[in-house]
């Protein structure tokens, strides 16, 4: 799966109107709030949620796709994800600590067995996932 385009004049997706237009833009908002939230807070993600905040203001609002993705904290890793899936090394180290912590969380936990496996591996893939997308320097 090829990634789009990272210039918002370039995308597919129509702008909504009406209702439609005000809750993508409203999705993208809060999105944005939480991935604010998640770049401070060493515990919650921040890109994923700007990604999708992204995705949001494609349908609901041009200009805001354009500030998000020209903004000098929030939009690189952005970018990045859009034109090659890129996840920076930085991102990949944290991924994987926390990955980490939550496999060793599970089996000190009194889970039954068969929850720590499905954790295990559930983690595991996402790992092989984070593991397998391109790295690049942050500029």
């Amino acid at each position: 799966m090829q990634p789009s385009n990272p210039r918002p004049n370039d995308r597919t997706e129509p702008v909504a109107s009406g209702a439609a237009r005000f809750a993508w833009l409203a999705a993208g908002v809060l999105l944005t709030a939480l991935g604010i939230v998640g770049l401070i807070l060493p515990v919650m993600p921040g890109t994923i949620f700007l990604i999708l905040a992204a995705g949001c203001f494609a349908r609901g609002s041009p200009r805001l796709e354009r500030w998000l993705l020209e903004h000098p904290r929030l939009g690189p890793s952005v970018v990045a994800w859009r034109s090659d899936g890129a996840i920076p090394l930085k991102g990949k180290v944290a991924a994987f600590a926390g990955m980490s912590l939550s496999i060793v969380l599970v089996s000190l936990s009194s889970a039954p067995p068969v929850a720590i496996v499905a954790t295990v591996a559930l983690v595991l893939a996402g790992a092989l996932y984070v593991g397998t997308r391109p790295t690049r320097a942050r500029d």
